[in-house]
């Protein structure tokens, strides 16, 4: 499920239950999975993100959540934990996309 050619993306699976994907800069290249999260908590995250670490070992290093813009629409925020800060980053389309399995990751800049 993991495309090796494209970086900044998740590929959910076709429930939507969990997803594959990377996230990449200069200072940063990890492969991460994601798990549906089921609570009754409102502000609980909706997926929990995961990550390997050098001894190949997974480890969770954020989250994502629904959250809804200024017109109401619902969309995905994401938050992780890299080497010594916390990346956020909004997913969305690709331009163009026409799988609706597949979102960019999209940084936003402090």
């Amino acid at each position: 499920m993991k495309d090796p050619e494209r970086l900044n993306y998740v590929r959910f699976n076709e429930s939507g239950e969990t997803f594959e994907g990377n996230i990449a800069s200069l200072e940063f290249d990890e492969d991460i999975r994601g798990v549906k999260l089921e609570s009754s908590n409102i502000g609980a995250p909706a997926y929990r993100v995961y990550g390997k670490t050098q001894k190949d070992q997974e480890v969770e290093i954020g989250a994502v959540w629904r959250r809804k813009n200024d017109q109401g629409q619902e969309y995905l925020q994401m938050s992780v934990h890299m080497r010594g800060r916390t990346v956020r980053a909004n997913l969305g389309k690709y331009p163009g996309e026409t799988d609706d399995s597949l979102m960019s990751v999209i940084f936003l800049r402090d």
